[in-house]
């Protein structure tokens, strides 16, 4: 890779893990549901300018509910229920693990045995950090995150069978599908739906973050992550991703002051590692461009 694109990579990698931190300060004003879909209205502006991609209807609703909407509704309500943001930077990424289970089970994509021990490294991460529950994590929040990663893997696979599509336009009109049903949550729940007031009384850190969650996470990442994947092989970008959770864990320590006991902490550390070897140990298919997410 050009060093220009390394560093771009990196950066679109740290956005996503302060991203994290955004979402703590943005539902300081705004629900989970809220956030999710004003979030997506944010990112679907570009809409007008940008030709839908070659797919169906069906698949192109089908993967913005999984690959966003489920996967977000869950992560925001996580915060709500007690979920620390650099716990759950790492904690989403075990999307990358559930990702090669679905795909072995259904797609019969059967991962390589460093892949399998990676994997089972992180599962026995996952456990100790669910022993760890208490105080301000429970299971409720973690379980909660786990599902919006199960749900991102889902995407994932979903997106395996797209064949090529242009990343950009495809994320931009993906992000049409979570509004509606992020709303009908938010109706159900008794939201309020004067948007005019909710605005007026949001704090100007709550809605900076929500502007970095919709534009910079959503529309203007994607868009630089959606070039390198078209210019390189997904196994030399994907691994960059993992800078997203440690980016994570950084952030929220520096201005939260997020700690982590011993037994979370060495749950956190093997989850990584076992993030990592599923990325980094999985076939090596150089001649390949990938869209895979994970």
């Amino acid at each position: 890779m050009k060093p220009t694109d390394v560093i771009l990579a990196i950066l679109v990698a740290v956005t996503w893990g302060v991203a994290f931190i955004a979402t703590e300060f943005a539902l300081q004003s705004f629900t989970p549901s809220q956030l999710t879909g004003f979030r997506f209205v944010l990112a679907a502006l570009p809409l007008f300018f940008v030709r839908k991609p070659d797919i169906p209807w069906t698949l192109l609703i089908a993967l913005g509910l999984f690959l966003f909407t489920g996967q977000f509704m869950f992560l925001f309500f996580s915060y709500k229920a007690g979920m620390p943001p650099g716990l759950a930077s790492v904690a989403t990424h075990t999307q990358a693990l559930f990702t090669i289970i679905i795909a072995a089970l259904v797609l019969r994509e059967i991962p390589t045995t460093k892949q399998i021990s990676a994997v089972a490294i992180a599962f026995i991460g996952l456990g100790l950090v669910f022993a760890s529950v208490g105080g301000e994590l429970t299971y409720l929040g973690l379980c909660l995150t786990l599902s919006g990663a199960l749900s991102w893997a889902v995407g994932n696979n979903i997106l395996k069978r797209l064949g090529h599509v242009d990343m950009l336009a495809l994320m931009i009109w993906l992000s049409i599908v979570p509004p509606l049903p992020a709303f009908a949550v938010s109706w159900l729940f008794g939201d309020s739906f004067d948007l005019i007031a909710t605005f007026q009384n949001a704090s100007m850190i709550s809605l900076l973050s929500l502007g970095y969650l919709g534009i910079v996470s959503t529309t203007v990442a994607f868009a630089i992550w959606g070039r390198l994947l078209n210019t390189y092989p997904a196994v030399m970008v994907t691994p960059f991703a993992l800078f997203a959770p440690i980016a994570g864990v950084l952030a929220s320590y520096l201005v939260f002051g997020e700690s982590f006991g011993t037994l979370r902490g060495a749950g956190m550390i093997l989850i990584m590692i076992g993030v990592a070897g599923t990325v980094l140990l999985g076939p090596k298919r150089e001649k390949s461009k990938g869209k895979d997410l994970s």
